[in-house]
């Protein structure tokens, strides 16, 4: 017989294997605060938080949630102490915001969540997530400190503090910045795995501080800490003019350590008299021009304990506190990612030792090399080599690109730059003692710390290479800001291209933070009548300002950010730019037409050599200044919708309306033709809705014929590249835009492709067929713009799409359109609800489609002809193209 206690036993295991299975049904991962995992500085006193939902059932939404934030992890296991702890019925999983009690300064504060869907499960509790609030203004103790008189010398300054820790320490952070570059260590051991801090800011109006959790690095007794410091952007040659000291002539460093001990109190060590510095082995390090290394004169042990001092080791001078205001890091750091081995040693025809690593990447190489004191070992950099197979670097223009190391005696010693980094494929090596080995060199690839998201494969194997060459684009050139290029006189956060790209780079990587961040600056370095600098943050002229299609960044990628992410938060934050941009333009338009001023145009659009036969394809500056005044202010009603400013979205709405009447009284004939009649024309005119609705397709077809009159190639420039396929399927000319991606001869997509480029060229014949190459005074080999064809094969040929009105696809549409030959297709993207996933193979002209939606969110699937409501969950479907009766399955 069955005694009540083994029965209660029984009920127990019964109740334990139901709630086991129960919760394997929903759970909670990947939380973030403010798109970032486990942030050590959040400025906002309400952040807000996100996270995704894993579920074995199809069509689940969140209908509640439950969070809670504490100051102490057990506590917070425990459901106790708790700041904020909220029962919510819902299904909002992404930027909720915080809504407890106060946030501390520097505090860390832990937290989780358990959710609740439609089907009635409850996940348990998500592992407890972290976030640290940032440090107030006041909060600083810390003195800039400096070298002694004026900072004239090339070389790298070191500094150094020691310090002791008595008592068993509980937690300890190191709150810095600089004025130039820094790497800190403490007790000779780097603080963090991350280069270039403090970022490339608008320095006059804000300069960034990095936090480092070192708890585990701090010893009890003796400590020291170490920092170095570089010229970077700050101090170093910066812009084409040869500047220098654009922000300041004075590299400094603000640090304070705070430790806090396990009894309660606490002790903070901070920069100020008592610091001292000494000149150490980098003779000079420049971004442009590289680095120069003396191992000869490294002082060993400097920033460990055990280090005794010597007369070559002075006091620091401190520095007055500059207008700059220092903000927390909001965007992801520059970090090492993947590493190359040479995959060739030779001699070129004129002799030189040159390497090849297979990548063009942005970066530098690690160099180990033994041999008699005061060798010097020269690394030059180059993207290309001549058609004789010789080093080329006449298109870095004035940049040196060169780093040099002079060995000390001793064993092997390893080598690698601090403060530089450049654009390459092949490195000239100069001075090597002894043999040259693929063992001796190491190319590592740095770039802003972006979770990658997208993966795109097709059938095609130059369709892979190009999309390939789109990420390395990317990689090369989100190295803190979105520059041009990496490797001339240049890198410069030019706002054409960044506008042009950023769909594309929404897809291959998480790249709401870096956007953010870049944002911050555009709005600081706005003009004060509403102008936006060519380039971000602005190091160019005064005057450098207002070109269209350039400065209409500060409309766009607020938008696509929007859309991609689905945080309004940035248009609030960007709002009041965006409108005085619009409204700049309306100052000076006349009659509603933006028909003066300096612009760029339809940048490197295609102009053959010998042009008798009038095939340049010219279009003319003020149309396309036209299509982007509508196209931004546009935006601006999108965004004052969003934001519920309905004044402004009446305003700006009936200013829409005579900015298009006046294009079409200015730039169109009654039958629809245009005065510039090129692609770029049609395509911006159709792209931005300028012509009414019963022209837009007889545009859209001579627009198709201006195409098969160039042989079906392309002769679109910056402006018109990014909308040009996108419009071809938007009027039903989804094998034209199919043909344009699949043409193989210049001009094209794969015409570079064919080429053997790596990375996406400046120029659409970066090298001409012959093998020579266009004017070096422009010719980047690792420039994105042109990447951003990427946004129309995620979206086309994938088939993945998100939708305004439920951004940060919420809900989205799966709309795949093969063509092209392609046979087969597979897209992935990490979304902030999880991973969107479309698969497709086509046999015998039946579409069959794989397709994956993440919990919290719906899809419309729209199939030749038939549209799909579905919600998450694992699909299959058939659908013959040739007119067959349409099925599907689903799995």
């Amino acid at each position: 017989m069955v005694t009540l206690l083994q029965k209660s036993i029984l009920l127990g295991l019964l109740l334990v294997i139901h709630l086991t299975t129960y919760a394997l049904k929903l759970s909670v991962h990947d939380l973030k605060v403010e798109h970032l995992k486990s942030p050590l500085a959040i400025e906002t006193p309400a952040p807000r938080f996100s996270w995704k939902l894993v579920s074995d059932e199809k069509n689940t939404l969140q209908s509640g949630y439950e969070i809670r934030v504490g100051q102490n992890r057990s506590s917070l296991l425990a459901g106790k102490d708790l700041v904020w702890n909220a029962n919510v019925s819902g299904d909002q999983s992404v930027l909720v915001e915080y809504a407890g009690s106060p946030l501390q300064s520097k505090q860390i504060y832990y937290w989780q969540v358990r959710v609740k869907d439609n089907h009635g499960n409850r996940s348990a509790w998500s592992a407890p997530a972290s976030f640290r609030m940032g440090i107030q203004a006041n909060e600083w103790s810390a003195k800039w400190i400096k070298v002694a008189g004026k900072d004239s010398s090339a070389r790298s300054p070191l500094f150094r503090k020691e310090f002791s820790l008595r008592k068993k320490v509980k937690s300890a952070l190191v709150y810095a910045t600089a004025k130039g570059l820094y790497e800190a260590s403490l007790n000779g051991e780097r603080v963090s795995d991350a280069y270039f801090a403090p970022g490339w800011t608008s320095y006059r109006h804000h300069l960034q501080y990095q936090v480092y959790d070192v708890t585990a690095s701090v010893k009890s007794g003796a400590n020291v800490l170490g920092v170095c410091l570089g010229d970077g952007w700050y101090k170093g040659r910066i812009g084409f003019a040869g500047q220098r000291n654009f922000y300041g002539d004075t590299r400094a460093l603000l640090l304070q350590l705070e430790v806090e001990y396990t009894d309660g109190t606490k002790e903070t060590i901070v920069t100020d008299e008592s610091w001292t510095y000494a000149y150490g082995p980098i003779l000079a390090s420049d971004i442009y021009d590289g680095e120069i290394y003396d191992a000869r004169m490294e002082i060993e042990g400097w920033n460990n304990i055990g280090f005794k001092q010597n007369d070559t080791w002075k006091a620091v001078e401190t520095l007055d506190k500059g207008s700059e205001k220092l903000v927390a890091m909001s965007g992801p750091p520059v970090k090492k990612h993947e590493r190359f081995k040479a995959i060739k040693i030779f001699k070129t025809p004129v002799g030189e030792t040159v390497v090849d690593f297979g990548q063009n990447l942005v970066g530098w190489v690690m160099l180990k090399a033994q041999g008699p004191a005061g060798t010097k070992i020269t690394l030059s950099h180059a993207e290309v080599l001549t058609k004789e197979g010789n080093f080329y670097t006449a298109n870095l223009r004035s940049a040196k690109a060169q780093v040099s190391y002079v060995l000390k005696n001793g064993p092997e010693q390893f080598f690698e730059p601090h403060f530089t980094f450049q654009g390459f494929r092949y490195v000239r090596v100069e001075g090597f003692p002894g043999q040259l080995t693929p063992d001796d060199l190491t190319a590592v690839a740095l770039y802003s710390d972006m979770e990658t998201t997208g993966k795109f494969i097709t059938s095609n194997s130059l369709i892979n290479q190009l999309q390939h060459n789109i990420q390395w684009g990317q990689k090369g050139n989100f190295l803190d800001v979105p520059t041009d290029c990496p490797q001339r006189d240049e890198r410069l956060g030019w706002t054409g291209d960044a506008q042009a790209f950023a769909n594309t780079a929404a897809f291959n990587m998480d790249v709401m933070a870096f956007f953010t961040k870049w944002l911050k600056d555009l709005k600081a370095d706005q003009l004060s009548d509403g102008r936006i600098p060519f380039v971000i943050p602005h190091v160019l002229g005064p005057n450098d300002a207002a070109s269209a299609g350039w400065a209409d960044v500060s409309t766009i990628i607020p938008w696509d950010m929007y859309v991609a992410y689905g945080d309004r938060r940035i248009l609030e934050t960007q709002y009041d730019s965006m409108k005085k941009w619009v409204d700049y333009i309306s100052s000076v338009a006349k009659d509603d037409l933006w028909n003066s001023g300096f612009h760029f145009g339809d940048w490197l659009f295609y102009r053959p050599n010998d042009d008798n036969d009038g095939r340049a394809a010219v279009t003319d500056k003020y149309l396309i200044a036209q299509t982007f005044y509508a196209h931004s202010t546009q935006l601006l009603i999108n965004a004052a919708q969003v934001l519920g400013k309905v004044d402004d979205a009446t305003r700006y709405s009936a200013l829409l309306e005579k900015i298009k009447a006046a294009f079409i009284k200015e730039y169109m004939t009654p039958s629809g033709r245009l005065v510039s009649s090129t692609q770029t024309a049609y395509v911006l005119a159709l792209q931005f809705d300028m012509l009414p609705e019963t022209l837009r397709q007889a545009c859209a077809d001579r627009l198709v014929a201006n195409i098969r009159d160039y042989g079906t190639h392309l002769t679109t420039g910056f402006l018109g590249t990014p909308y040009l396929c996108h419009v071809l399927s938007r009027f039903g000319h989804d094998q034209v835009a199919y043909d344009l991606l699949m043409q193989e001869s210049y001009p094209s997509w794969l015409y570079p492709v064919k080429m053997g480029a790596t990375t996406i060229w400046e120029r659409w014949d970066g090298i001409k067929p012959d093998g020579s190459f266009q004017t070096p005074d422009m010719n980047s080999y690792n420039h994105y713009a042109y990447g951003a064809i990427g946004d129309w094969m995620y979206r086309t040929i994938g088939g993945i799409n998100s939708r305004a009105d439920a951004p940060g696809y919420k809900s989205m549409v799966i709309a795949p359109r093969p063509g092209g030959k392609l046979t087969s297709a597979t897209t992935e993207l990490e979304t902030a609800y999880g991973t969107v996933k479309t698969s497709w193979i086509m046999e015998n002209a039946i579409l069959k489609l794989h397709v994956t939606i993440p919990p919290n969110t719906r899809a419309s699937i729209v199939l030749p002809d038939k549209t799909e409501e579905i919600g998450s969950g694992s699909y299959y479907f058939e659908c013959p193209l040739l007119g067959n009766k349409h099925r599907s399955k689903e799995r």
